[in-house]
């Protein structure tokens, strides 16, 4: 349930639970109120309405004191018919007054207390009032003639004061019973609403305390499904991207310490010999034009390591940040390979390598690639598998098949191969399988790092199956597009290498 709703559920709440709360007060309050009314007027036990019944009975006894007005109007000025009928009338809490001209004949034993009474004038006529005259609320008053002409009146009345304090009390309680149901019904639903809206509050503001102090290691859990149980998601979602990039920091941090100390321990090398027969020829220790040749020629091969090294570094390290430019067109893969084998078989032959022709297996391949880019990555893993041959009868085989729509190719060969624990890191930079580093048995751990980068470029993938003394598998996979009209399809007419297959082949 969304906060919104929530909050408009709760605002009705607010409006619909005291009224039905205060509609019940009242009743109770009102059933309490009858029973005191019954009890003060002295009605009997019953059901019906008491006010009703005081009414009733009053009238009735009316009724007798205006019939005995027309017909006895003497009676009504003895006192005992008047105390008669004042007997009657304190049955129901009310009292009887007789005054003749302007003298009380009988006034009720229970207004004698009274201090002030306030009656009407002589108006010749019965009225049915609720006047207040002091302390009296006057009911009734019946006006009549005397025989002898003298006026009379007779007067059904009532202290206010018992019933004024009767109603002070009730609405003393009901004005509470009021203000409680609003108290506690805003009070109550306020909490639980609140209370469903602060505690994931204080959950989130607790975990940012937590990665503010550096610790990343817990969950933000959501406690409901609505904007707030949203924001916890979206921060445990920020949260996880935020440890994730922190251990890629530091997982980063970590492969520039190790690509510095690879940098460092394959430049020392060959500057280290190359000082050594420097100082050499320096100090007369080539004292033979031969041997003085075979250390400048030494001399000449350790810095070209050192300048290949430099130039791979600098393109894997240009093709890290994206700034190596690919110039993409469609390319007949099919045809490619076989351009790209036919113009590396001789320099294969001379190395006693048999390099077995590119087999394509499903009819017309195209792919978008960059000519030269996708040359690099065949010449790195060529060039990885003539380092590596340990046989006599060694060969390279590259196969090209069509699987799920993409273009498969495949660059088998039959040497050393690769441990399974050396396995999943061929790809990486500066990897070699050889601890030692030794660039006798090794070139410098960029060749497949670079190849896997300029795949990816292509959309493509690049992995490796290989068991060790028998030989490796080299699979690169790219996406297959449509001909396009006018296509020029020769793998390699057209578009000249700067650099050749044999070139980059190292013995």
């Amino acid at each position: 349930m969304s906060i919104r709703v929530r909050l408009v559920l709760s605002y009705l709440a607010m409006l619909i639970v005291p009224i039905v709360l205060s509609l019940i007060a009242v009743a109770i309050i009102a059933v309490a109120f009858l029973g005191d009314v019954k009890s003060l007027y002295q009605l009997s036990d019953t059901h019906s309405n008491p006010i009703k019944d005081v009414m009733e009975q009053e009238a009735a006894i009316f009724a007798d004191i205006t019939l005995l007005s027309a017909q006895q109007p003497e009676s009504l000025m003895q006192r005992s018919k008047a105390e008669e009928l004042d007997a009657r009338l304190h049955k129901i809490n009310m009292s009887l007054i007789v005054r003749k001209n302007s003298d009380l004949v009988y006034i009720s034993p229970n207004l004698k207390k009274l201090r002030h009474l306030d009656l009407p004038s002589y108006d010749g006529v019965q009225k049915r009032q609720t006047e207040f005259h002091g302390d009296l609320l006057i009911t009734r008053q019946k006006d009549f003639l005397l025989p002898d002409q003298s006026k009379a009146s007779v007067f059904v009345v009532t202290d206010s004061n018992m019933l004024q304090k009767y109603i002070g009390q009730y609405a003393k309680w009901l004005f509470f019973s009021l203000f409680l149901i609003l108290i506690l019904t805003n009070g109550v639903l306020t909490y639980f609403v609140s209370r469903s809206i602060i505690r994931p509050l204080r959950a989130l503001k607790r975990a940012a305390e937590e990665i503010k102090e550096g610790n990343l290691d817990f969950e933000v859990k959501p406690y409901s499904k609505d904007e707030i149980g949203e924001l916890s998601v979206a921060f445990e979602e920020m949260r996880r991207k935020l440890k994730h990039s922190i251990e890629l920091q530091l997982q980063y941090d970590e492969n520039r310490k190790e690509l510095i100390s690879n940098i460092s321990h394959d430049l020392k090398t060959p500057v280290t010999a190359i000082k050594g027969y420097v100082e050499g020829i320096m100090d007369g220790v080539a004292d033979s034009p031969d041997k003085l040749e075979r250390y400048v020629k030494t001399i000449y091969t350790k810095t070209g390591d050192m300048d290949r090294l430099i130039d791979e570094l600098f393109l894997f390290s240009k093709l890290d940040l994206g700034k190596v430019p690919f110039h993409f067109e469609q390319v007949e893969i099919g045809q490619y390979l076989q351009d790209c084998t036919q113009e590396l078989y001789f320099d294969m032959e001379k190395k006693g390598i048999r390099l077995e022709q590119a087999e394509v297996s499903s009819g017309t391949l195209y792919v978008t690639a960059d000519r030269e880019k996708l040359k690099r990555v065949l010449l790195n893993i060529i060039g990885n598998a003539v380092k590596y041959r340990d046989k006599a009868d060694s060969f390279i085989r590259i196969k090209l098949q069509k699987i799920d729509g993409k273009a498969v190719i495949s660059i088998e060969d039959n040497g050393q191969g690769i441990s399974a624990e050396a396995l999943p890191h061929v790809f990486d930079r500066f990897f070699r399988a050889d601890p030692s580093r030794n660039t006798a048995t090794g070139g410098s751990g960029l060749g497949l790092a670079i190849a896997k980068q300029i795949v990816e470029e292509h959309g493509g993938m690049i992995w490796a199956s290989s068991v060790a003394g028998v030989g490796t598998t080299i699979y690169i996979t790219l996406p297959l597009v449509g001909k396009l009209p006018g296509t020029d399809t020769p793998g390699t007419a057209g578009h000249p290498a700067t650099e050749s297959f044999g070139e980059g082949v190292e013995e």
